[in-house]
């Protein structure tokens, strides 16, 4: 029986609770440095990364194996203090306070070969989903451009499921930044966009297999023109059926599962 178990966890204070709670406000957050995660996935994957300070959990011994090798404070709380930490309908019951990690154009990879850049993403679901589907098709960074939704939002943290833990994440970059930093790394840059280039036809020419920067407009209104002309080229999904569009993260999820296999098939 682990320590965990043996002895149960304190009890969460009051004063405690209070401090912790305020970081569900983005105000709380940025004055903290601090943020939260949710579920055991994803505390799973932040105590990997070394980010963790506390967690706060509903049932100890329910999440034993997970605590008992943290190497951090765990403390016990009551569901109903555990619902003032989340917002779902059906808290969790295991929460991580993690502190946030600053990051600049600096920390993408000299070597990169994928990386996605968000313009404008502004829903917090399709950006943590961006980023998840970034982490498993191999991505090696992912740009949240100014304007785009705040990367430690708490849905945002929730739809990367702990991938956002896996990748670098480089937030607050203006898009000509980000573009121009790629671009001299020797990246080729493609805009998704539904009246450009069908990515088929890219992919069977042999143009994916170049390291690639992929921008991903806005959920609403896409690329300006003036975004757009950024990229060396534009390129769309093709749709064979009677949908008007595809959603934003099922867009990317195609355009870097097409890259990443060309990329693999190129180096066979």
């Amino acid at each position: 029986m682990n320590q965990l178990t043996r002895n149960a966890a304190p009890d969460l204070g009051v004063a405690a609770l209070r401090s912790v709670r305020r970081l569900t406000a983005r105000k709380g957050r940025d004055a903290a440095g601090r943020f939260l995660v949710e579920g055991r996935q994803a505390v799973r994957e932040a105590l990997g990364a070394g980010v963790v300070q506390d967690v706060i959990v509903a049932e100890p011994e329910k999440h034993a194996d997970l605590l008992a090798d943290a190497g951090v404070p765990v403390h016990r709380a009551s569901a109903e203090q555990m619902g003032q930490l989340s917002d779902t309908v059906t808290p969790q019951g295991l929460v991580a306070v993690c502190r946030q990690v600053p990051t600049s154009l600096d920390d993408l990879p000299a070597q990169a070969r994928l990386v996605v850049i968000c313009a404008q993403v502004r829903d917090p679901g399709n950006a943590g989903t961006v980023i998840r589907c970034a982490d498993a098709f191999g991505a090696d960074a992912v740009v949240l451009t100014t304007g785009s939704v705040e990367l430690h939002n708490p849905k945002t943290v929730r739809s990367t499921v702990g991938s956002m833990f896996h990748l670098p994440i480089i937030t607050g970059i203006p898009l000509t930044d980000a573009v121009e930093h790629v671009r001299r790394q020797g990246m080729q840059v493609l805009a998704a966009d539904g009246a450009g280039d069908e990515l088929d036809l890219l992919a069977a020419a042999g143009g994916l297999e170049r390291p690639t920067a992929w921008i991903m407009g806005n959920e609403a209104w896409g690329l300006p023109a003036e975004d757009a002309a950024l990229a060396d080229r534009s390129v769309a999904v093709p749709m064979w059926g009677d949908a008007e569009s595809l959603n934003l993260s099922s867009a990317a999820a195609i355009c870097l599962y097409q890259t990443a296999s060309a990329q693999r098939r190129g180096q066979a």
